[in-house]
């Protein structure tokens, strides 16, 4: 393997052999590149469905009331069903068991005024929890806190967004007053959100200050709450299906009736996306796989050339005495050699493209950040080494076996 003479003679032929390196190189850079191109391209369509599944609690349950589509007990169908204020205190009574947090949530579009900037936002009256739900980064002065609920306090927490467009970049919101929908309230928080844009336009309020403003009323748009992480998938679902039966017999909705009651379980959405995720990713693999298989294919093919052309060559060596076992390793050398560089190369070109790649498609082809990790691409390259190895060795073991006098006569 270290002879200096056996390394010489190596890239003397392949300097006599330019096209046929070409060739025997071509196939695995190929191979590899394609290989390393489609697993990072795979990699980034999961990493688009973990930013746009994993940007809120994953724990979550968000309830909204419907619409009655049939009659039950007495009562006509096309029923508006509406949540109050003992639906909260309803389910944490009887669910303490799956119960990790819970908030209402009361949307409304309102005007907020500064001085001489407007714009219209969309409301959001929520209890302390929501922060945690919705994964809320805190960048100045703090969240809806107890107090705030207790006292049905006028204070709010204003997104990124809402104070650039307000207060401009040089004024800071926190501790000012800010006009929404008519009432005057104090700022004290400002948000951020991993979410986008959208996420950072919304005002936060404490839901109790909502509802004494809507005349003192206590219905609520919809219930979000997250259940305690350790009771696992099985334990969610069960969760899920008690809580829904739960609402409906409370609510008077009949239980064959879809439409009284909504239940959205972030657990099981997000399972199967990951699913399709993971299936998307296979598939992927799969045709890389194919394309590795290609590459073994070429390079089989080009070996059993090689060897052919180099018969009466290896007959000459036989007949100077040189071994099967050094035949053998000659040609091994040079396979492995040239696979080795191909490789590297193919890789290199491949990480290369994804890196140039970043996020640009992350737009039209929903991939983001589209990255393999090396050890993947490596193993990958060292079993196309190990197949170019199998395709040298086997017509190599073959040419080892003629006899010289047989080799000397090859045309």
């Amino acid at each position: 393997m270290f002879s200096r003479d056996r390394w010489q003679e190596i890239f003397q032929t392949i300097s006599k052999n330019r096209l046929r390196t070409f060739l025997s190189g071509f196939t695995v850079a190929l191979g590899i590149f394609i290989f390393t191109v489609l697993f990072g391209m795979g990699n980034g369509l999961k990493n688009t469905f973990n930013e746009f599944f994993m940007d809120d609690a994953t724990n979550t349950f968000f309830i909204f009331p419907g619409r009655t589509s049939m009659p039950y007990k007495g009562f006509k169908k096309d029923r508006q069903i509406e949540f109050r204020n003992d639906d909260l205190e309803d389910i944490k009574k009887d669910f303490a068991l799956y119960l990790d947090h819970i908030t209402p949530r009361i949307s409304k579009s309102a005007l907020a005024r500064y001085k001489g900037e407007s714009n219209t936002y969309t409301t959001r009256a929520v209890a302390p929890s929501h922060q945690i739900m919705e994964k809320t980064i805190i960048m100045k002065g703090r969240y809806i806190n107890e107090k705030d609920i207790k006292d049905q306090a006028k204070n709010i927490v204003i997104g990124r967004l809402v104070e650039i467009d307000l207060f401009g970049r040089s004024e800071n919101a926190l501790g000012k007053f800010l006009e929404v929908g008519g009432v005057i309230y104090k700022v004290v928080g400002v948000f951020q959100d991993d979410g986008g844009d959208n996420e950072e336009r919304y005002i936060y309020m404490p839901y109790t200050t909502r509802q004494l403003l809507d005349k003192g009323t206590d219905k609520i748009d919809q219930i979000i709450l997250t259940y305690k992480t350790d009771i696992g998938y099985a334990g969610a679902m069960a969760f899920d299906t008690s809580l829904f039966k739960y609402l409906k017999e409370k609510h008077k909705v009949a239980p064959q009736d879809q439409n009284g009651i909504y239940l959205r379980n972030t657990a099981d959405i997000v399972k199967r996306n990951m699913m399709f995720a993971n299936v998307l990713q296979w598939v992927v693999i799969f045709v890389g796989i194919g394309t590795l298989i290609a590459g073994v294919i070429g390079i089989s093919n080009i070996m059993v050339f090689v060897v052919k052309e180099r018969t009466k060559e290896l007959g000459i060596r036989k007949a100077l005495g040189a071994t099967p076992a050094s035949v053998i390793g000659l040609v091994l050398q040079e396979s492995i050699f040239i696979t080795t560089i191909a490789g590297y190369i193919g890789l290199v070109l491949g990480v290369g493209i994804l890196s140039i790649m970043g996020n640009s498609f992350k737009e039209d082809y929903f991939i983001t950040n589209p990255q393999v990790g090396m050890d993947v691409v490596i193993t990958a390259t060292l079993i196309l080494i190990l197949f170019g190895v199998i395709a040298g060795y086997v017509p190599a073991r073959r040419a080892a076996r003629v006899k010289p006098i047989v080799a000397l006569r090859d045309e």
